[in-house]
């Protein structure tokens, strides 16, 4: 399917990302343990809040900012440059809003708002990443992946000295930020020394940027709802100790995430290019895309649904054990899920943005009123429940049912056989 060089910056991404896993792994269990369920369900309730103000921050140009370098590489310095001024500035009014939510839904619970203050300045940084996108779209992501190496590796170390030093959930939501702050730092200095054009700013072109980036704010932002309103609603409707236990669920299935995002990202820019220049081509590339989620997420569910008790007892300890049977039923969303990845770069190609707001908008209403009335009944395993359901509606129901997309879910439906992932594994070995 993919170009050498597309299989190079895949492998770059997947062998940064497996070191950094490892160690995230380690360093998060020994936090999980010391923190406890309730001071970790703190924490990942703050990082669900901030999370719904990302898309808001990003403005939707995380989605069309490959496709912008890609068409347009000699005025890349003006997309970036513009990008990240637009970015930070929306980044100031998302921080406000994360932490006004805070102050009025947790009124009276100060270190909860004080977490959320600190967690929010992640948003700021993260604004001032964009430039992952110059490098994906050059297939250089190697630069990126050992930036964020980096960073993890140091933060690993300052995580250690607040273990050690036995400090407070205060100083653990401040580690997010010097990562954040970190893996920007280190990629603009990279960008300066690699990238062919000085950043400039052309409010013009940010006009333009923003025209075509619009349609995907308010659907990310649904996306958003589907995947973190879950841990909101349980921290209100059931506790801290019960977030605690479904968050540690959802990073067990996050391990093995590096691997989605590695193939993800490295297809895009070869996609968007093959839609160009030759149809066939174009499709084959996506159907193969198609092809290797699947087989890679039903492998992670067979294997996590197995070993779901001792993988849990080893990772977390006895206080965890409620997290095995959450574990179970929230592992098999993550196909659907990556078919909505897959799904996004088809409709950016095709150009048919317009329609993830009523793809998106439905899938959130549906998360939360299957929230709403499954975790009542079953806490942490309902909101499993419903996460699995809703991302089956969003990412392949929905596509029959709607006629503007309903050509990706025939793509979708065409990888499921075996001949197509044969067929990917002869080219590739071709190619060794």
């Amino acid at each position: 399917m993919l170009k050498n060089s597309a299989l190079k910056n895949a492998s770059w991404i997947i062998v940064c990302r497996v070191m950094q896993s490892l160690i995230s792994l380690v360093i998060g269990m020994i936090t999980a343990r010391y923190l406890g369920p309730s001071n970790y369900g703190v924490i990942s309730y703050v990082s669900s809040v901030v999370a719904f103000a990302l898309p808001i921050m990003q403005l939707g140009l995380n989605q069309t900012l490959v496709k912008e370098f890609v068409q347009n590489p000699e005025r890349e310095g003006k997309i970036l440059g513009t990008a990240l001024v637009i970015n930070i500035f929306s980044a100031v009014i998302s921080m406000a809003g994360s932490i006004a939510f805070v102050a009025f839904v947790n009124a009276g619970e100060t270190e909860t708002l004080i977490v959320c203050a600190l967690y929010s300045l992640t948003l700021l940084f993260q604004a001032t990443e964009m430039t992952q996108y110059w490098f994906q779209s050059r297939l250089l992501s190697k630069y990126p992946s050992i930036a964020m190496l980096v960073a993890y590796v140091l933060v690993a170390i300052y995580k250690i000295y607040l273990l050690v030093s036995q400090k407070s959930v205060l100083w653990f939501a401040l580690s997010h930020v010097l990562e954040c702050l970190l893996v920007s730092v280190i990629l603009m200095v990279i960008y300066v020394k690699l990238g062919n054009q000085r950043l400039s700013i052309s409010w013009r072109l940010g006009r333009e940027m923003l025209s075509r980036s619009k349609y995907y704010i308010i659907p990310s932002l649904m996306v958003m709802i589907f995947q973190h309103t879950d841990r909101i609603m349980i921290k209100l409707m059931m506790g801290e100790a019960e977030t605690g236990f479904y968050s540690a669920a959802i990073t067990c299935i996050g391990i093995s995430g590096f691997v989605f995002s590695a193939v993800i990202d490295s297809a895009r820019p070869i996609i968007l290019e093959a839609k160009q220049k030759n149809t066939e081509s174009y499709e084959k590339k996506v159907t193969q895309l198609y092809s290797i989620i699947t087989c890679i997420s039903l492998a992670q569910s067979v294997v996590m649904t197995l070993l779901a008790k001792p993988l849990v007892l080893l990772l977390y300890g006895e206080a965890y054990s409620p997290t095995a049977s959450i574990l179970c039923v929230a592992v098999w969303y993550v196909t659907f899920s990556y078919y909505g990845s897959v799904r996004n770069v088809w409709i950016l190609a095709e150009g048919k943005q317009k329609y993830l707001l009523a793809i998106n908008v439905t899938g959130a209403v549906a998360n939360i009123l299957l929230n709403l009335a499954l975790i009542p009944l079953w806490g942490g395993v309902g909101a499993a429940v419903a996460s699995l359901a809703t991302q089956f509606f969003t990412n392949v129901i929905i596509g029959f049912i709607f006629k503007p997309i309903r050509r990706n879910n025939r793509l979708m439906i065409k990888s499921l056989h075996p001949g197509v992932l044969i067929d990917l594994l002869r080219t590739v070995l071709k190619r060794k």
